[in-house]
């Protein structure tokens, strides 16, 4: 079993940024990809970022590419999502997830380990 913890959450203004942090425990999650993911009030959760299993590859959706970065250290077992130029349609609960696979998945199917998620809010 893995054990994921968000944290990083915030209230920002619009053009700020914030940089999430997720830290995985229970077995080590080295071999296996990480990704974002977030959901609006209202909307179904989407893809925001995945980072593969060795950190050398990475994947982001459209709507922030440009803008969020995702990386990882195996060493700390831990995910991050840097957001910068936040708009206040990045509002959402962000979650990360661990992949059933060490490559880039974008399909919430693909994620058999979730965290609970964190508010991140941006105002205008």
């Amino acid at each position: 079993q893995v054990q994921l913890v968000e944290s990083g959450g915030g209230l920002v203004q619009a053009g700020g940024s914030l940089r999430l942090s997720c830290a995985a425990s229970g077995r080590t999650v080295v071999t296996s990809g990480m990704g974002w993911f977030r959901q609006a009030p209202g909307k179904e959760r989407e893809f925001v970022a995945v980072v593969d299993w060795s950190g050398d590859f990475t994947r982001v959706s459209s709507s922030v590419k440009g803008r969020f970065t995702i990386s990882r250290d195996n060493a700390e077992n831990t995910v991050y999502l840097q957001m910068s130029s936040l708009e206040p349609e990045d509002t959402a609960v962000y979650y990360c997830a661990v992949a059933h696979s060490p490559g880039l998945i974008t399909e919430e199917y693909g994620y058999p380990y979730w965290g609970q998620g964190t508010q991140v809010t941006v105002s205008s």
